[in-house]
């Protein structure tokens, strides 16, 4: 569904992203791990036209979407949950999750509830009240709201509680069999190899290694490298 090859990409002068393949198939889940400021948001805004693709190929369902208006790549299908949630602070979380459909005309909060209760109990309520988890809940929602296939979530567990981020990740397989496939951007390596069927790991803008997410779990270098575990 969503192919980039060889994709080059950065701010200014600097250029972050070098020669960078990845994949996302329908209804999958796929995890983008490495360290902070490795350029995995980087990446994530150049899929979603924040930024300018300086060469290579961003393919969506085999059409060429880079350099597209950041519009017409949310019609197209993709939605993007930024690091920090970045909601409207001053409205209402039914104000935030009817502007997350508006290009759709979607007004139907119905999916969206369902999948996060405590968002039904909260929608009348100012979105800058509403706790951490609750807010990066609302975020989802938001992206959602736009009927994506393809949602990608940027630093899912950044300032959550690990409990808060255990109920936000549970959610994801059931997104991802509903039709909407996640590529998810994560330093919390574990939860993200965890969560997801294959997994890319981007060190200092290029991909480093990639394959089943449970392989590279379980592989002596990474464990070493990002869980700070000794190899035995």
């Amino acid at each position: 569904m969503l192919e980039i090859e060889k994709l080059n990409a950065g701010y200014g002068r600097v250029q972050v992203l070098w020669d960078v393949d990845l994949a996302v198939e329908a209804k999958q889940i796929v995890a983008l791990v490495g360290a902070n400021g490795a350029g995995k948001t980087t990446l994530l805004r150049a899929i979603s036209g924040m930024i300018a693709v300086r060469s290579g190929g961003v393919k969506f369902r085999d059409r060429d979407i880079a350099g597209a208006s950041i519009e017409s790549i949310v019609d197209l299908g993709i939605a993007h949950v930024p690091e920090g949630r970045r909601l409207f602070s001053g409205l209402t979380v039914r104000e935030n999750l009817v502007l997350g459909g508006w290009r759709r005309n979607n007004r139907d909060l119905s999916r969206v509830v369902a999948l996060f209760p405590v968002l039904g109990q909260r929608l009348n309520q100012v979105a800058s009240t509403l706790s951490g988890g609750e807010q990066q809940m609302c975020a989802i929602a938001r992206g959602l709201m736009s009927e994506p296939s393809l949602l990608l979530i940027d630093e899912l567990s950044l300032g959550l509680a690990p409990i808060m981020v255990d109920e936000i990740v549970g959610r994801l397989p059931e997104i991802a069999a509903s039709g909407t496939a996640v590529l998810l951007v994560e330093q919390d390596i574990d939860t993200a190899l965890t969560v997801s069927e294959t997994a890319y790991v981007l060190e200092t803008g290029r991909i480093t290694r990639s394959g089943s997410s449970r392989e590279l779990l379980a592989d002596a270098t990474i464990q070493a490298a990002y869980l700070g575990l000794e190899s035995q």
